[in-house]
């Protein structure tokens, strides 16, 4: 079992920034690809970005440009900068830690998530 845990939520009026961490507690963190998720209230969990192994990364629309993934695997963490903040980006922030094994069985992991709230 991995423990994630994210770090670094809170409120920032609009246009702002934020940084959000994420830990994983395993020793094969070089191996996962790290993602973000989101989900607003009403509304489905969604993607906001992917990190590959290889550091590879991967968008949605609605933030690209705007945030950045980037990982350290010396710290088993991964990171979110998130600037020019809009009222539609608060939600709920999810980690995940995602692997896949030679005989692709997958194994995925879940933080508790940490509330991003974009508020003036």
């Amino acid at each position: 079992q991995v423990q994630v845990v994210e770090y670094g939520g809170g409120l920032v009026q609009p246009g702002g920034s934020l940084r959000l961490s994420c830990v994983a507690s395993t020793r094969m963190f070089s191996l996962y690809t790290m993602g973000w998720y989101r989900q607003a209230p009403g509304k489905q969990r969604e993607l906001v970005a992917t990190i590959a192994p290889e550091t590879s990364t991967n968008y949605a629309d609605s933030v690209k440009g705007r945030f950045t993934i980037s990982r350290d695997n010396a710290k088993n963490t991964v990171y979110l900068q998130m600037n020019s903040l809009k009222p539609e980006d608060t939600a709920v922030y999810y980690c995940n830690a995602h692997y896949t094994t030679l005989n692709y069985q997958n194994f995925s992991f879940w933080g508790q998530g940490t509330q991003v709230t974009v508020s003036s």
